[in-house]
């Protein structure tokens, strides 16, 4: 006996990638329904080898649906979430909008299953930052063996973590650069982001910092522990699909290296690729379409005590966003409704 499942946002990247795990990882599904705006009404989106027509998210009646995975702006998920919730379909939401909702679990299934269970006091779980989700995954093991005090992150974020108007943006201003007769100026971002970095992502809040920024501090403390520090620069860069970050720990009691790379290796969603050689390291390109979280370059910080660096790389429509909300359904399904 397998689930009632509805995709809301089917035709956004994220939700098609949804309906792809959900079959690449072979979902007990009994029953599927695509949701979309009225504007995306009747759009054809894949799911194995079946071809689904969406329908009316205005319209469309939760009751009877175990698990609805929400792939859509904060504000429609505002107004239909609860309205899900209330007719108990657990609702997996990928917006920001519950994130930071005490009463509402924000999962990475690696890194806090247990929290799994605080989903009945609304009905929702919250999914993650795209770069929060990976960075959790390959700090939590080190946390466990070592009690991580401070982290600094760099990000270099995929164009794709803005959406279809971010990729289509970099693509046609890349064109425009061999073309100099059209002019692509920006829309999505706030300068040119082919063949540039842009540090802003998200809006600038009170303190200097992006609120993308804020993010990753606010969902680690509240995903692993309030008492690490955490201090990010989040950047923009000219990638399709992949977030990359470059990590530096300082640990409570010392860790060395080589351990550091052994513990990785056995944690779960890591592959650990890390041969000091040409090439011996992941780039965003190569971690496209896997589910994998890739760290590289493992190494001592020699500048503070117990201090190690690392450079972590994920498919950002995958473990950022797609993949993460279905394994929360995997483990919600497992843990506590238990049909499939």
């Amino acid at each position: 006996m397998g689930y009632k499942i509805v995709v809301v946002g089917a035709t956004g990247n994220v939700g098609r990638e949804m309906l792809n795990i959900l079959e690449e990882r072979e979902f007990p599904v009994d029953e599927i329904a695509v949701l979309a705006s009225r504007r995306s009404l009747g759009t054809e989106v894949s799911f194995g080898d079946k071809t689904l027509k969406t329908q009316d998210l205005e319209a469309f009646d939760f009751a009877g649906w175990d698990m609805a995975l929400f792939a859509v702006g904060s504000s429609a998920t505002k107004e239909h979430a609860p309205r899900a919730a209330a007719a108990g379909c657990v609702v997996i939401d990928n917006s920001s909008l519950y994130r930071y909702d005490p009463d509402v679990p924000l999962i990475v299934p690696e890194v806090n299953a247990d929290a799994i269970h605080g989903y009945s006091k609304k009905n929702i779980i919250a999914n993650p930052n795209c770069s929060t989700a990976q960075m959790v995954v390959a700090l939590k093991p080190l946390h466990d063996r070592a009690k991580i005090k401070r982290v600094v992150v760099s990000t270099y974020q995929s164009v794709s973590g803005s959406g279809k108007g971010g990729m289509d943006e970099l693509w046609d201003q890349t064109k425009s650069i061999y073309n100099p007769v059209t002019e692509v100026a920006p829309k999505t971002f706030t300068k040119e982001i082919a063949f540039n970095v842009i540090p802003h992502i998200d809006v600038f809040l009170d303190d200097g910092s992006t609120k993308e920024e804020w993010k990753m501090v606010a969902e680690t403390k509240k995903i692993i522990d309030p008492s690490i520090k955490v201090t990010a620069t989040c950047v923009r860069v000219p990638v399709f699909v992949g977030h990359s970050e470059s990590i530096n720990i300082e640990t409570e009691d010392f860790l060395d290296e080589d351990e550091a790379r052994d513990i990785l290796r056995e944690s779960p969603g890591i592959i650990v690729v890390d041969k000091r050689e040409d090439g011996g390291y992941v780039t965003p390109k190569e971690c496209v379409g896997d589910f994998a979280t890739f760290i590289s370059r493992i190494r001592q910080d020699s500048t503070i005590d117990n201090g190690l660096n690392m450079w972590c790389v994920s498919d950002n429509l995958r473990k950022g966003a797609a993949l993460n909300a279905v394994q929360i359904a995997e483990l919600l399904g497992a843990k506590v409704l238990k049909k499939g």
